[in-house]
């Protein structure tokens, strides 16, 4: 008989905040055990995403939650620093996957199997969809745990993004341990003698 494809969706949650990490998931969907109402993360209501992200961690084959810190994206770039994510994610899945479907338009290196790179495939393809789900839910539990230790920036609210809330918070308070110095808004505050 012959093995079972492991199919695995890779998606991010977070590039573009000045704020966080980024959390990455990769999941292998279990053909015998479809989850319904999967969607891309960002159609789904904050309550409606909470209820699918329990189930996805049940149901599927497989998943993994990688985090890609502030220092790393700092040090890499974000684009790297994520793809970099994506590859730790997929090498740790078990059982290890035979083909990853990764959103977007690059593949990360050192995949451990065959890839493909989807354009929208957050609203394309389900493995991808259940995990942008489980970054984005990960993730935003994480930004109100920050939220709590970094009162004043308004995390729970924005998530790190780079709203004018948040901006305003940043000019009056400077940035917490959380904020990404490479971001140019962050940079822009930061007092010169630190930036040696």
């Amino acid at each position: 008989m012959e093995p079972q494809a492991h199919i695995a969706g890779v998606d991010e949650a977070g590039r573009g905040p000045l704020a966080g990490p980024v959390a990455v998931a990769a999941v292998v969907l279990d053909p015998d055990r479809p989850i319904a109402g999967l969607a891309d993360s960002k159609a789904l209501s904050p309550a409606r995403r909470e209820a699918l992200a329990p189930l996805i961690r049940e149901h599927a084959l497989a998943w993994q939650l990688e985090w890609v810190e502030v220092a790393e994206i700092d040090r890499l770039n974000i684009l790297h620093a994520t793809l970099a994510g994506m590859a730790r994610a997929l090498r740790r899945l078990q059982p290890a996957p035979t083909l990853a479907l990764v959103d977007g338009n690059r593949l990360p290196p050192g995949l451990p199997c065959p890839g493909r790179a989807l354009v929208g495939g957050d609203a394309r393809e389900p493995a991808i969809m259940a995990a942008s789900i489980l970054a984005k839910t990960a993730r935003d539990a994480l930004m109100r745990e920050l939220d709590a230790r970094h009162p004043g920036y308004g995390f729970a609210r924005h998530m790190g993004y780079p709203t004018p809330e948040h901006l305003a918070a940043l000019r009056r308070l400077g940035p917490c341990e959380a904020h990404r110095r490479s971001f140019a808004p962050v940079r822009q505050l930061m007092v010169p003698s630190l930036l040696d």
